[in-house]
């Protein structure tokens, strides 16, 4: 075999179909697009155009708003990081943070701005976390077993008028 005899695969590569290039083509004069009129010329974009009719996106209400500044806390349960112990995947004997969790796959990959430990499930033993928030049930959970939570994002506390 030579190099002027490889081919690709029957099929593996769909020839696009070449527009104005003669009647006989079968996209030939006006290229599949009709005759004259705004569609018919280049550049035109008709997105959500409805013949003058008012639109959809205009006819149903707006409702709220999305805050690009949103932080999105990464939920692990006690009872999740209890398993991963038993496991082998963690070692509860030095601090669990935020990595320690991810390497143990307790966090998904997917971008988030912190985990936060909630208390579904027990925790029997006494464990060291550091991580950006805890719910209060679980920093008790996890007081109660002998262990410390240390958070780098404040609780939030409501203003008082």
């Amino acid at each position: 075999m030579n190099l002027n005899e490889l081919r690709d695969n029957e099929g593996s590569r769909y020839r696009k179909k070449r527009l104005g290039r003669g009647i006989g083509s079968g996209k030939g004069k006006t290229s599949g697009r009709g005759v004259k009129g705004q569609k018919a010329r280049e550049g035109v974009s008709l997105n959500g155009f409805e013949g003058g009719q008012l639109p959809i996106y205009r006819r149903l209400p707006k409702r709220g708003f999305t805050n690009l500044f949103r932080k999105v806390y990464a939920p692990v349960n006690l009872g999740a990081v209890e398993k991963a112990i038993v496991d082998g995947k963690l070692d509860g004997t030095k601090p669990v943070d935020e990595a320690a969790l991810r390497r143990a796959g307790l966090v998904g990959s997917g971008k988030v701005s912190g985990v936060r430990i909630l208390a579904g499930g027990e925790i029997t033993r006494a464990v060291r976390f550091d991580v950006s928030g805890a719910s209060a049930t679980a920093v008790a959970a996890i007081e109660k077993a002998g262990g410390s939570v240390k958070m780098s994002v404040p609780p939030k506390v409501l203003a008082t008028a």
